[in-house]
């Protein structure tokens, strides 16, 4: 009896050793998986429309066994950093905006993929303005709105070209500029009231996920301008980043995203939401498109 409870308590011994240095390998392994895949460095300005494709394509990258860091500066100080191989990828870079960056850098940074289309800028009403769909529409009509528009600062550069539209059309508008929160909180105390409204509005954003609104059309300065042209969401990588990090690339030169689903994951951030629990949730229930993006 004594012989056999020592043979069994032996034969537990190595069951026990086995399954530990089992775990040491595997944990070993996965170690050495994540140390053979380099760090890469995401860039992130303060726009909202940054924040959520960036934390997705964070998260999947990390579970590819990237380990990934992030940049936060101003656009122009991204681009840089793309173009000097210390940022490897930004998510959000506005076409034709943003075009410039990549004609400076053209030897260190390309677009590798349309993240979406359709990221309209302008004139925004309310829909319940039914009579209202092209900036030419307000011609004559301009007391609807009390002759003003609501806008952001007057600094930005899109102001300009609003500047530009009103002349354009020969509107008899005046800007009444502030923050964009300020601008709109004053568009929202209008619409509480479905009174007729006019402002400045960009997609993706809240406020279209909030309101049911329209950006007006523009056809005619667009196309004697080229003001207020539709463009496209572009990611941009350094060149280098193919050799560096082949998955990642390959996954990133799929890369796709709705701008509906990036205003709702804008709005639930701005009410609040944890930004890394809104990733893992679009993650979850997008496990098919994010297996065909890496492949």
């Amino acid at each position: 009896m004594k012989k056999i409870l020592f043979m069994l308590g032996i034969f537990v011994m190595s069951v026990v050793m086995y399954a530990c240095s089992s775990n040491d390998e595997s944990e070993n392994t996965a170690e050495g998986n994540n140390e053979d895949k380099p760090t890469l460095n995401l860039g992130v300005t303060n726009w909202t429309s940054t924040v959520p494709p960036t934390k997705i394509a964070g998260k999947i990258l990390e579970d590819m066994g990237y380990n990934i860091e992030e940049t936060n500066a101003d656009a122009g100080s991204i681009y840089t950093g793309m173009s000097e191989g210390d940022v490897d990828v930004f998510m959000d870079s506005w076409f034709p905006a943003q075009r410039q960056y990549i004609e400076e850098y053209s030897d260190s940074i390309e677009s590798i993929s349309v993240s979406y289309d359709n990221a309209n800028s302008g004139m925004v009403v309310p829909a319940y303005m039914e009579d209202i769909n092209d900036v030419e529409d307000l011609q004559g009509n301009e007391d609807l709105v009390n002759n003003e528009m609501f806008a952001i600062g007057e600094g930005d550069p899109a102001m300009q070209d609003m500047e530009q539209v009103i002349d354009f059309y020969d509107l008899d508008i005046e800007m009444v500029n502030s923050s964009e929160g300020a601008m709109l909180a004053a568009a929202e105390a209008e619409m509480e009231e479905e009174n007729p409204v006019l402002f400045y509005g960009w997609r993706p954003h809240s406020m279209f996920e909030n309101y049911d609104l329209k950006i007006l059309s523009n056809e005619a300065a667009t196309e004697a301008e080229g003001l207020f042209d539709s463009s496209s969401i572009n990611v941009i990588a350094n060149k280098g980043l193919e050799e560096k990090a082949p998955e990642a690339f390959q996954f990133l030169s799929n890369w796709s995203i709705s701008v509906e689903e990036m205003e709702k994951m804008i709005a639930e951030i701005d009410g609040g939401a944890d930004p890394d629990e809104i990733a893992e949730e679009w993650i979850a229930n997008n496990q098919d498109k994010i297996e065909e993006m890496k492949n």
